[in-house]
C-alpha cells in the first residue's frame, strides 16, 4: 500500500493474451532453419521480431508452438513459449494487422489461381468430360486449400470473402449438368435427385448426420446412404457423393455441407438457416456465427456417436434430433414444422 505523500503508479492496461514463441537456432544444418520456418507459416505464426513469433492463445495454438519447441530442440537449438500480454511498442491491433496481412497474401494467390481457373472452366474448349474432370480436381484442391488458410485465419482477413465467394461462382460453373435443376429444385426433392443413393464416408457425425437429415426431409426422402472407406472407394454411376473428397456436394469456402445443401435446395427456410448456423459452429469450430446451442448440440452428437457405432443407426438418432430442433425454430419462426 503506498504511503502517505507517494504517487501511487498506474498499473498497465493489459491488452489481449498472445502466446510467444522464441526460439535460437544454430547455423548448422541449413534446412533446420528452413524447416522451422515453414512449420511457423503452417501454424499461421507470424514474426514479431527476429526469432520471435506469435499466435493467438488457444489450447491449439499452444499445441502447435510445442510441437515446434520440440522440433527446435531435438534439431540442437533452443526455444520457449510465453504467454503475453503487450504494454508498449506494437499494439493488439497491429499484431491482428500482421495476421490479416500475412492471410491476405495466401488469399491472393488463392484468387489469381481462382480467377484463371474460372477463366478455363468458361472456355468452349474445355467443356469435354474429360477436360470437365480435370477442372473439377484443380476446383477441388483450391478449396483444400483454402480451408488450410482459414484455419489460421484467426480474424478475418479482408480477402477471404472474395475467395469464398470465387469458390460458390467456380462451383456453379462446373456443376455437372444433372445438378442444373437443383437451384429451383422444390423441397420435395423432385427430378434427378429423387430415390438416389448417396456415398459418405464411415463414421458419420454432425456435419453429415445433419446433412443426411435435410436430404430425407426435403430433398429426397427415399434416399438411400452408402457408407464407405475412402480409401477404396470408387465413384459409381449415379451415386451421390457427400462429404467427402470430389463430392457432388461438400464444403464450400467456409460453408459446411449441410450450410452446400440448404443453401441449394432449401435457402428460403428460416429454420433449417438457424439449424446450418448451429452446425457450421459445431463442425467448423471457428465461431463464426457465435450460437449459444452450438456447445449442447456438440454434446449431444458426441453422445450419440458414443451409443451407436452403426452410421445408419446414427442417422436415425439424428433425425429425431434434428426433427425436434426444426420444430422448436418453426415454431418460432410461424413457419410450418
Amino acid at each position: 500500500m503506498a504511503q502517505s505523500g507517494e504517487t501511487r503508479r498506474p498499473e498497465a492496461v493489459r491488452g489481449e493474451p498472445w502466446l510467444l514463441l522464441i526460439h535460437q537456432i544454430p547455423p548448422k544444418p541449413d534446412y533446420l532453419r528452413v524447416k522451422i520456418g515453414r512449420r511457423l507459416q503452417r501454424v499461421g505464426a507470424v514474426a514479431i521480431k527476429n526469432s520471435v513469433y506469435v499466435l493467438p492463445r488457444n489450447a491449439e495454438t499452444q499445441e502447435d508452438f510445442q510441437w515446434i519447441v520440440r522440433e527446435i530442440r531435438e534439431g540442437g537449438g533452443d526455444a520457449l513459449i510465453a504467454e503475453a500480454a503487450l504494454v508498449e511498442g506494437l499494439s493488439d491491433a497491429e499484431i491482428r494487422g500482421l495476421f490479416a496481412a500475412a492471410r491476405d497474401e495466401d488469399y491472393a494467390a488463392l484468387l489469381r489461381d481462382g480467377k484463371s481457373l474460372l477463366r478455363a472452366a468458361g472456355a468452349r474448349k474445355s467443356r469435354s468430360a474429360v477436360q470437365r474432370r480435370q477442372r473439377e480436381q484443380e476446383a477441388a484442391k483450391l478449396r483444400r486449400r483454402f480451408d488450410a488458410i482459414t484455419a489460421i485465419d484467426f480474424f478475418g482477413a479482408p480477402k477471404r470473402a472474395l475467395v469464398h465467394d470465387l469458390l460458390n461462382d467456380l462451383q456453379r460453373r462446373l456443376a455437372p449438368v444433372e445438378q442444373g435443376a437443383g437451384a429451383n429444385a422444390s423441397r420435395s426433392g423432385t427430378g434427378s435427385f429423387r430415390s438416389r443413393i448417396w456415398v459418405t464416408r464411415r463414421d458419420v457425425h454432425v456435419d453429415r448426420i445433419a446433412s443426411a437429415w435435410l436430404i430425407r426431409r426435403f430433398i429426397d426422402p427415399e434416399a438411400r446412404f452408402r457408407f464407405v472407406n475412402p480409401d477404396g472407394y470408387r465413384h459409381r454411376r449415379g451415386e451421390l457423393r457427400l462429404d467427402m473428397f470430389e463430392a457432388e456436394f461438400t464444403h464450400v469456402g467456409d460453408a459446411c455441407t449441410f450450410e452446400t445443401l440448404s443453401a441449394r435446395f432449401v435457402s428460403d427456410d428460416v429454420a433449417v438457416r438457424e439449424i446450418g448456423e448451429i452446425v457450421h459452429d459445431v463442425d467448423c469450430k471457428d465461431g463464426k456465427f457465435q450460437r449459444e446451442e452450438a456447445p449442447g448440440l456438440r454434446r449431444m452428437i458426441a453422445g450419440l456417436a458414443a451409443a451407436h457405432a452403426a452410421d445408419e443407426a446414427r442417422l436415425e438418432r439424428g433425425a429425431a434430433l434434428f426433427d425436434d430442433l426444426y420444430a422448436a425454430f418453426a415454431s418460432a419462426s410461424g413457419e410450418s414444422a
